[in-house]
């Protein structure tokens, strides 16, 4: 993020987080460890979303961000890619008249256009339900890649310059930043990944520049609010720097 966003999240030190973004990652584990189908580790995932969610709503924070469906997972077989999709419809039919009764603002990053007429028409009349709540934003990554999220900004800026109204000169973090997904919203301040890995996997590559970072072994489906709340007291401990130097240091 640009030095203004660095300066602006320094008087957040040694407050809770205003942006948690999470990886929600062994939900299959959990399925095979209860000796059952990989969906049903997605359909127990979808009542610790309700979970987190409710979590984020009752600490105030002002932004939730889920990575529900990367890019890289069309390689999934077939069979599980189409139980996803239709879990995806269930969630947002089931779950969005609640979102919008606690004031929750419903948004879907990625690039839904590979999704089909059916799931888009459902995340349009989902998105446009919750669009004027003003308490939590909750962002669903669906079929989405950091990688993507930044060739699509660099696209957009790379538009403005042939078209006159930029010159490459004038690119800056910020004005890439414009065009990135959440642009508007506080910066990622905690990343949280269930499971047990500690990689990235694609997620945010931009926005998580000065984020920290916590990993956890609890699968998914068993994420309550807990393993969230230690999260959060985690984050409290730690020391922002932002690439600056330590208090007092040399």
């Amino acid at each position: 993020m640009s030095s203004n966003n660095h300066n602006n999240t320094d008087d957040q030190q040694g407050n809770g987080p205003r942006h948690v973004a999470i990886i929600m990652d062994g939900n299959g584990r959990w399925a095979k460890n209860q000796g059952k189908l990989r969906i049903s580790g997605h359909k127990a995932g979808v009542k610790s979303v309700r979970r987190a969610v409710s979590f984020a709503v009752s600490n105030h924070l002002e932004a939730l961000t889920l990575y529900a469906f990367s890019s890289e997972n069309w390689s999934r077989p077939a069979q599980e890619v189409t139980a996803l999709m239709e879990l995806f419809v269930w969630a947002l039919d089931s779950e969005v008249k609640s979102l919008h009764k606690h004031n929750v603002r419903l948004r879907v990053i990625g690039d839904t256009s590979r999704f089909s007429p059916r799931i888009q028409e459902r995340i349009r009349r989902s998105e446009a339900l919750t669009e004027n709540n003003d308490g939590l934003t909750l962002n669903i990554a669906a079929n989405y890649g950091g990688r993507w999220d930044i060739i699509e900004g660099v696209k957009k800026l790379a538009e403005q310059v042939q078209e006159g109204l930029l010159r490459p000169d004038q690119i800056t973090e910020e004005s890439l930043t414009s065009q990135l997904c959440m642009h508007e919203l506080a910066p990622v301040d905690l990343v949280i990944r269930t499971g047990g890995e500690h990689r990235i996997s694609n997620f945010l590559l931009w926005q998580i520049a000065y984020a920290e970072f916590y990993f956890t072994d609890v699968l998914w489906p068993d994420f309550d609010e807990n393993v969230f709340e230690g999260a959060l007291n985690a984050f409290s401990l730690r020391e922002r720097r932002f690439g600056g130097a330590a208090p007092g240091g040399a």
